[in-house]
C-alpha cells in the first residue's frame, strides 16, 4: 500500500507516479509531487518508480500575479 495524501492505495511492483496519477481524477493537472518529501517534476512521472509504503503528496498548481 501506499499512502496518497489522506488516503491509502494498492502499490504493485514497477508502480510509477503516473500510474499514481492515472488513478486520480484530476492526475493531468499536477506538475510537481512529493515521494517520500523527494520533489518530482513532470518530465519524471513516467520512470520514476514509486516503492511500497511510499507517501505521496500532491502538490496542486497555482497562478497568481
Amino acid at each position: 500500500m501506499i499512502r496518497l495524501d489522506d488516503d491509502q492505495i494498492p502499490w504493485h511492483d514497477g508502480m510509477t507516479v503516473a500510474d499514481v496519477l492515472a488513478s486520480v481524477p484530476d492526475g493531468r493537472q499536477y506538475a510537481v509531487i512529493t515521494v517520500n518529501g523527494r520533489y518530482v517534476s513532470r518530465p519524471a512521472f513516467e520512470h520514476y518508480l514509486i516503492p511500497d509504503n511510499a507517501e505521496i503528496r500532491l502538490i496542486p498548481m497555482i497562478a497568481g500575479g
